[in-house]
């Protein structure tokens, strides 16, 4: 097998495409099921000839886009399952994300809905793989603090480019390595498929109802050739805005009562009583939560096709697209842990968790000096974040025929860059309060606690931060397939080289000026609609906030002198790189005879990894200067490594009968960890202890996987279809915990050692100097997992009524070695989805739910948390008026489901959100 793979590569020159004859990534290959009659070649030929039919973009209807659906996974060799661009439009969705929820094993993480994380089959978003016309997108992280990962944002991509997508959920050694879980190929509309001097395009609104805001929506789409369907061009624009609200209780992190109680009687005399128990876990913070957020995304795509006769073609893909994702964050916390000596009672609930609790204290007016709250303080910090993603991509792809054979090339870069920003104003009050994990934050004298006097810097006046995230896809690959009569009809070989880059640079600076809320710019008290639905008492609904994030930057920017001071720790901390290069070969034969069809072959892959990160001395890091002379082998370090991997594939289909197929799939494959998990990087939260980090000697996630399905096609446009999945993973990487002794980056900011570090020192957290034992969760090789399950898919329009529906079941059970939840797989999830298309008419609703599933936090140091069984309905409905224009209302989060995530017992809170309903009402329009 390698001397064929070698002799195949000897045909090559350079680097990535697909080859149009093997149904490769980004051309339309897949097709209605051609006649049983002929050879299994000549029916292959059929197939491909009605793939160029139906890879034309016609809009007829929900039932035709779901046939051309069923067409797609009919003709496969691999498992496959597809989205016609009409399941987008048509069916009640604002991304593409919410498109793939109607395939069965796909599932959504919705903690932030503008930025759902896909999973497939029960895997890490991380552990998919996702292309455009083959190739890959660069991504930029866009929220700071965030983890990033491998996952594709669907979110950042207008889905008014896509033509449709299929999702592998088997793989072949022509698709590109890196997924465990599944392969997304998204297809953007093509000028050659498309009549001449078609104009569509969409204008709305986006409503919702939490905060009652409408945003403006906007797309225009072009395309034109010329007479001979030679060469064409098409391009497409967009405006997109969307108001993303997130209104609930958090909590960051538990301690054992007993940590707390050494120095104050009361609760010693409730543990002596019986009470409550030392071992009881104590929430340290209860946080009513307010994040803000209003996406203005534009984006250019373009595409250039030429096609001078039958055995050349040229396609040139161009993407611009800049996202603004400018967010506030006012988060407002009662703080026991930090000052035990004045919590006076504490309730036990089950599962020993403290389930609330009071503190007492004297509030003081215009404490910039942090003189007061030294038994009892409430925190309020206000984060005004700038975020703007710019991404940017070029692919040239070529393709020449001959007699039997095709050739083809595909070259191209993508970037994607963004210089985030981060100001925080920290307030301090001082008063006395009650708090519960059910109902959140009631302070006992709102006549001071609402007073913006009250509220003031607490001999820290805050921070900014820069953060500069990069990330660049570079890409080549040739592929030659050449046809033959016989069981073997198709060989194809490739070579594909692909180089991923990614980096961040963190800068933090102090000093700025002491104030109180009102100097900063009060803002009136907040009305969280979300916290009242959650039923949290008034304080958590309405309670001080700041005027807007010009306010908060205002107050740190424009303090005198400001920055007076540059923190060298968190620059060494959170400053890293790393890039991937994998060098990889495919040899692959597809086979027919008769019923029987499929392919087989090897995937050789080397993969060179090189991390960047900073060691720093322990004596540098507690002095915490800039002026630090680094020992050999200390400073910016460079790991390296390198491997190979051996991959190979099988996918076999045998066609029962003209409506019965069944199929079977074994491989080997590889996934990788997010490109952060690798760096040597320590990235921490100062004020709660909380940390994560990189870790270098990563090796890739590995699994053999085998899959099987039967799929009967038994009317028009139905389909009854079962499957299943087993992975078992020889390498899976999980976060584990440990606690560290750490500087902490803020020790030497001006005012901070004074407020929270003395609090510190006095809880035993951390050393005058600032060194303080930090929890740290840090990615490992976690040794074996196994993933089992299966779906079952149902689909059938009922004759001519117009009505039809969509149902499926997926069960997806998954665990370590050692009998840990894998992240982000529910054992349980399904989807209903009726519809109804007749005449001008169309409607249509979606009931999707998933069981409970791990998830790692968003931010620096967060642990992992089991996130509640979560439900979703939307729905839509459309009318047709005239001939070429279309109205339609999206109703989305009907039920305005609560998003709730908890560690260990559903009875220990770590999170719970409400995000409000969404409507978009939009005109559409399309001329041809």
């Amino acid at each position: 097998m390698t001397a064929s793979i070698l002799a195949g590569l000897c045909l090559l020159a350079q680097a990535q495409a697909q080859a149009q004859s093997a149904g490769t990534p980004g051309t339309e290959t897949m097709a209605a099921p051609a006649a049983k009659t002929g050879s299994a070649q000549d029916a292959k030929k059929q197939a491909q000839k009605d793939a160029a039919k139906l890879g034309t973009v016609v809009v007829t209807g929900i039932r035709a886009s779901l046939a051309k659906a069923l067409d797609t996974k009919r003709n496969a060799d691999a498992i496959v399952d597809a989205i016609d661009a009409e399941d987008i439009g048509k069916f009640p969705t604002t991304n593409v994300a919410e498109a793939l929820a109607q395939i069965p094993g796909v599932t959504l993480d919705r903690s932030i809905p503008a930025t759902q994380r896909v999973s497939i089959d029960g895997m890490d978003p991380s552990l998919n793989l996702t292309l455009l016309d083959g190739h890959p997108v660069s991504q930029a992280m866009w929220l700071f603090g965030d983890n990033p990962n491998r996952g594709f944002n669907y979110s950042l991509l207008p889905s008014e480019i896509l033509g449709r997508l299929e999702v592998y959920k088997s793989p072949e050694a022509r698709l590109p390595e890196g997924s465990i879980g599944g392969t997304v190929i998204m297809h953007t509309v093509q000028p050659l498929d498309v009549a001449a001097n078609t104009v569509s395009g969409t204008v709305g609104f986006d409503y919702n109802d939490m905060v009652k805001q409408s945003k403006p929506n906007a797309s225009v789409f072009y395309s034109w050739k010329n007479q001979a369907s030679t060469f064409g061009v098409d391009i497409s624009a967009q405006h997109f805005e969307q108001t993303t609200s997130r209104q609930g209780l958090e909590v960051y992190s538990y301690s054992p009562v007993s940590s707390l109680a050494a120095s104050n009687p009361a609760l010693q005399s409730e543990i002596a009583s019986g009470k409550i128990k030392g071992s009881d876990e104590m929430p340290n913070n209860v946080s009513a939560s307010n994040f803000q957020q209003v996406e203005k995304r534009d984006s250019l795509n373009a595409n250039l096709q030429f096609r001078p006769n039958e055995f050349w073609e040229s396609r040139l893909g161009l993407m611009w697209m800049r996202d603004n994702l400018d967010n506030v964050n006012q988060s407002v916390y009662v703080w026991p842990g930090l000052r035990p000596n004045g919590i006076t009672s504490l309730t036990e609930g089950a599962n020993g968790i403290i389930t609330g609790g009071s503190s007492s204290d004297v509030a003081c007016k215009g404490d910039t000096a942090g003189a007061c709250a030294t038994k009892a303080i409430t925190l309020a910090d206000n984060f005004a974040r700038q975020s703007t993603v710019t991404t940017k991509g070029a692919d040239w792809q070529n393709t020449f025929h001959g007699d039997g054979w095709a050739l083809s090339t595909d070259v191209g870069v993508s970037t994607s860059s963004n210089p985030m920003t981060s100001a925080l104003k920290e307030l301090a009050y001082g008063g006395s309060y009650n708090w519960s994990l059910s109902k959140g934050i009631q302070f006992t004298d709102p006549s001071t606690a609402n007073d913006p006097d009250y509220w003031a810097d607490y001999g820290w006046g805050g921070n900014y931060a820069t953060l500069m995230y990069k990330a660049r896809d570079q890409f080549a690959q040739i592929d030659f397939d050449k046809s033959f009569d016989g069981f073997i009809n198709q060989v194809s070989v490739g070579l594909r080289y692909a180089s991923h880059w990614e980096s961040q640079t963190e800068n933090v600076y102090g000093g700025a000026a002491l104030e109180t809320l009102s100097e900063i710019g009060y803002g009136g008290l907040s009305d969280l609609a979300g916290a009242s639905a959650l039923g949290l008492w008034s304080s958590s609904v309405n309670h001080v906030q700041a005027l807007d994030a010009a306010a908060i930057r205002a107050a740190v920017l424009g303090s005198p002198g400001f920055p007076g001071f540059s923190d060298a720790v968190s620059y060494w901390d959170n400053t890293w790189a790393v890039k991937q290069k994998n060098t990889a070969a495919y040899l692959q034969a597809d086979f027919a005879s008769g019923d029987l069809h499929g392919n087989f072959g090897v995937r050789l892959v080397h993969t060179e990894n090189t991390e960047q990160g900073f060691n720093v001395p322990g004596t540098c890091l507690s002095a915490d200067t800039w002026n630090c002379d680094f020992p050999q082998g200390f400073g910016y370090v460079t790991a390296r490594t390198s491997r190979t991997d051996v991959l190979p594939a099988v996918n076999v289909a045998y066609d029962v009968t003209s409506d019965l197929v069944l199929r079977g799939a074994l491989s080997e494959v590889v996934g990788y960890a997010p490109y952060n998990q690798m760096a040597p990087y320590f990235e921490a939260n100062d004020t709660v202890l909380t940390a994560t980090a990189g870790n270098p000697d990563l090796k890739p996630y590995r699994s053999i996987n085998a899959d099987f399905s039967g799929e009967w096609y038994f009317a028009d446009q139905s389909l009854l279809a079962v499957s299943f999945f087993y992975k078992d993973l020889l390498n899976y990487i999980v976060n584990a915990s440990q606690y560290e002794l750490r500087q902490n980056g803020s020790w030497t900011l001006p005012g901070y050692q004074t407020a929270t570090g003395a609090a510190q020192i006095a809880d035993g957290d951390c050393t005058a100097s600032g060194m303080c034992l930090y929890s740290v969760t840090a990615p490992v090789n976690g040794g074996r997992a196994k993933v089992k399950g299966g779906t079952v898919n149902y689909q059938q329009p009922f004759s001519n009524s117009g009505f039809g529906v969509r149902v499926n079941y997926t069960y997806s059970d998954g665990s370590t070695a050692a009998g840990g939840p894998l992240p982000y797989n529910s054992r349980h999830s399904f989807n209903i989805g009726p519809y109804f298309e007749k005449g001008p008419y169309s409607a249509s609703v979606s009931y999707g739910w998933r069981s409970k599933y791990l998830a790692g936090g968003y931010v620096a140091g967060a642990p992992s948390t089991t996130i509640d069984g979560y439900k979703e309905l939307d729905a839509s409905v459309g009318y047709q008026f005239l001939k070429n224009f279309t109205v339609s209302v999206n109703m989305l989060n009907l039920l305005n489901s609560t998003y709730y995530a908890y560690l260990g017992s559903k009875t220990q809170l770590s999170d719970e959100y409400k995000t409000g309903r969404q409507f978009m009402l939009a005109l559409h329009f399309k001329f041809n």
